[in-house]
C-alpha cells in the first residue's frame, strides 16, 4: 500500500459521546435522528453511521438516494430519512429498500404513488414544509392539495412533517425562529384539520436541540454537534444567556499531513504562485503535500498556521493545488516527514475548526465537509468522556 500523504483520525468515542449528552436533552419518547449527509460532515459516512446506532441514534439523516444505498449494502437496516431530492425514475427503489422520503411538491407525492403502486409497496413520505427558508418545501397554497392526495391514495403513508430554521444558528436573536415555529405548528393543525394526523413531525437541528426544547415534536435532528463542533459562536452565547449549561462537545477529527521538503530560502525571495509573499530574514520552509484540491482552501494562503513538533508554523505565499509552503525558521530540528496537523491536536496546542473558518472567511460545517475527500479516515476509541 502506498504511503497516505494525508490522512484524517477520527475518533469514534467522540462521536458517541457528542451524541449521548444530546441524547440526555430529550425526553424518552423523543427519537434522536443523527445526520451523516455528505460523508458524515467530512468524517466517514458508514462507520459514523454504526457509530451513532451503538450509541443511541435512532434514526440516520441523507441526503440523496445513493448515500441510503451505501447504507443499505452495509446492512444498516435503521429507518433513513433521505432529506434532499429524490428523481422520479429512483422512487421506485427508494420505497423498495424501506427508505423514508422527503417530498416538497404536488408532482412528486404523484410520482412516489405511481412508483409505489407499481412495486406493491406502500412509500413513507415525510413532506418538508415551507415556513420562512425557502429552500425545498410546501408551501400553505400547496398544503390542502397535499392533504388531499394522502387522503385519497391507499400506496402513500404521511409518516412525518418536517421544517428547517433559516438563522437559528446566526443570531442571538430568535423572533424569525419563533415565527417558523409558529408557522410549522399551524401548517400540522391544517392537516389535522383536513382529518392527517402526522405521527412524526420534526424541526430541531442542533442548535435547535440545545437552546428551545419546544422544537423538538417527535425527533431531533443532530449533525454538526454530533462530531463535536457549535453550530456558532451565537449559539453557543444564546446557550450562556439562556443560563444553559454548555454542552462540553469534544471534535472528532484529527487532519493530517507530513513534511515532503525542508529547505533554506534566502531573504529577499518570493514563495510560491503570485509571489505574495516576500522573506525579510533567511527562512527555512517546510513544504507540505497538500492543497486545494484536498480541500485546503486557498484563502488560508497567508493567513493559516499548521503544526509541527507542537509549534503553529504560518502558511507562506499561496496554497497550491497539491502544495503548502509554511515557515518553520523557528521550529528547531524539523525534518523530512515529520508528522503535521493540519486540524486538531498537536503536544497541547490545537487549531479548531473555527479558526480555520475564520481565515478562510467560512463556517466550520465547511472545513470539515470539504477535507480531504481521497484521504483514508481511521477510526479509533479514546479515553473521551
Amino acid at each position: 500500500m502506498p504511503i497516505a500523504l494525508s490522512w484524517i483520525e477520527i475518533d469514534a468515542n467522540a462521536i458517541a459521546c457528542n451524541l449521548r449528552k444530546f441524547k440526555q436533552l430529550l425526553p424518552e419518547d423523543t427519537k434522536l435522528m443523527a445526520v451523516v449527509k455528505g460523508e458524515a460532515y467530512g468524517h466517514g459516512m458508514v462507520p459514523t453511521a454504526l457509530t451513532a446506532l451503538r450509541s443511541g441514534a435512532d434514526w440516520l439523516g441523507v441526503f440523496h438516494l445513493a448515500e441510503a444505498i451505501e447504507l443499505r449494502k452495509e446492512g444498516i437496516i435503521s429507518p433513513i430519512l433521505i432529506l434532499g431530492y429524490t428523481p422520479f425514475d429512483n422512487l421506485a427503489q427508494a420505497i423498495d429498500l424501506d427508505l423514508r422520503l422527503t417530498v416538497s411538491s404536488i408532482e412528486t407525492i404523484q410520482a412516489a404513488s405511481k412508483a409505489a403502486k407499481l412495486i406493491r409497496k406502500k412509500a413513507q413520505l415525510h413532506v418538508k414544509l415551507e415556513t420562512g427558508t425557502n429552500r425545498l418545501g410546501l408551501d400553505d397554497q400547496l398544503l390542502e392539495q397535499a392533504a388531499n392526495l394522502f387522503k385519497d391514495d391507499q400506496w402513500l403513508v404521511l409518516e412525518g412533517a418536517h421544517t428547517h430554521y433559516a438563522n437559528i444558528e446566526d443570531t442571538t436573536e430568535h423572533d424569525y425562529a419563533k415565527k417558523q415555529l409558529s408557522r410549522f405548528s399551524e401548517m400540522l393543525s391544517r392537516l389535522r384539520d383536513d382529518g392527517i394526523e402526522v405521527p412524526r413531525p420534526h424541526t430541531a437541528c442542533s442548535a435547535a436541540a440545545i437552546l428551545f426544547p419546544k422544537t423538538y415534536f417527535s425527533m431531533v435532528r443532530v449533525g454538526i454537534g454530533m462530531y463535536g463542533l457549535w453550530p456558532s459562536k451565537e449559539t453557543y452565547l444564546s446557550a450562556l444567556q439562556r443560563q444553559k449549561d454548555p454542552l462540553k462537545l469534544t471534535p472528532a477529527m484529527t487532519w493530517k499531513t507530513i513534511v515532503a521538503q525542508v529547505k533554506r530560502v534566502p531573504p529577499g525571495e518570493y514563495v510560491g504562485y503570485g509571489c505574495t509573499y516576500k522573506t525579510t530574514r533567511e527562512t527555512t520552509l517546510a513544504v507540505l503535500p497538500i492543497g486545494y484540491a484536498n480541500g485546503y482552501d486557498r484563502l488560508l494562503s497567508n493567513r493559516g498556521h499548521v503544526l509541527i513538533r507542537g509549534e503553529r508554523a504560518p502558511i507562506r505565499g499561496r496554497v497550491c493545488m497539491n502544495l503548502v509552503m509554511v515557515d518553520v525558521t523557528d521550529i528547531p530540528e524539523v525534518t523530512l516527514e515529520d508528522e503535521v496537523v493540519l486540524l486538531g491536536q498537536q503536544a497541547g496546542e490545537q487549531i479548531t475548526a473555527e479558526q480555520m473558518a475564520d481565515w478562510a472567511q467560512t463556517i466550520n460545517y465547511e472545513i470539515v465537509a470539504r477535507v480531504d475527500p481521497y484521504a483514508q479516515r481511521n477510526f479509533f476509541e479514546s479515553e473521551t468522556e
